[in-house]
Formats: structure tokens, C-alpha cells, sequence
């Protein structure tokens, strides 16, 4: 069985892919991209708690490309470890054997992106 890549290679696949898609799909594209940043400004929610509930939401519908986008970008907006931890475990109460399966993902590119966060 082939090795799957590295959360930073997902990453640049689907940057690769949604260019292309951008060019193919420009107003779709935009449309989105502008619901994705306007949703994650800060608000009464601040970005870290935003970015956490994305990373959840990944989990819980077993995206890896969500994982990987959304563990890199809560790590950035000031998420620890702990943090990211915390949000897995109410993630599996909701979600089950499933989300269990995929927290361990979030391990994994939690250890990618932040290789001093075990």
C-alpha cells in the first residue's frame, strides 16, 4: 500500500488543483473563497475558536484535506496543542469510532506542523 503524502504536500495538491479549478470555475471560486474569508475574521468568535471549530467539523466528515488546511491555519492563529487536543476529544463524543479515527490524523499533522507541539 502506498504511503499517503504529507499533510504539506495535501496541501499544495489541493492549492494546485483549486488554481485550476479557479481558472475553470472563476465565479464559483471566488464565491467561495469570499464565504471562506468572510466567515473566518475575527467577531465575536475570535479566528483560533473558528479555525478549532473548522478542524472539528473536518474530522467529524473525514476530510483529510480539511485536517491538513485547518490544523496548519488553527496552529498559526495561536491554537496549542492542548487546544487542538480539547476540540478532538468533544469531536469524538459527538462523532464516535469515526472522529476517533480521524483525531489520529489531526496527531499526525499536528506532529507535522509543529514537530516541538508532542
Amino acid at each position: 500500500m502506498p504511503t499517503p503524502p504529507s499533510y504539506g504536500e495535501q496541501i499544495r495538491q489541493v492549492k494546485r488543483q483549486t488554481q485550476q479549478l479557479s481558472q475553470d470555475l472563476p465565479e464559483v471560486m471566488q464565491a467561495f473563497y469570499g464565504l471562506s474569508h468572510s466567515s473566518s475574521v475575527a467577531g465575536v468568535l475570535d479566528p483560533k475558536t473558528k479555525e478549532l471549530i473548522a478542524l472539528a467539523i473536518g474530522v467529524a466528515t473525514h476530510c483529510d484535506g480539511c485536517i491538513a488546511f485547518h490544523t496548519q491555519a488553527a496552529l498559526r492563529a495561536g491554537a496549542t496543542r492542548q487546544d487542538i487536543v480539547e476540540t478532538l476529544g468533544v469531536t469524538i463524543a459527538m462523532g464516535g469510532g469515526p472522529s476517533l479515527m480521524y483525531a489520529t490524523h489531526v496527531m499526525e499533522a499536528l506532529e507535522e506542523f509543529s514537530p516541538t507541539a508532542s
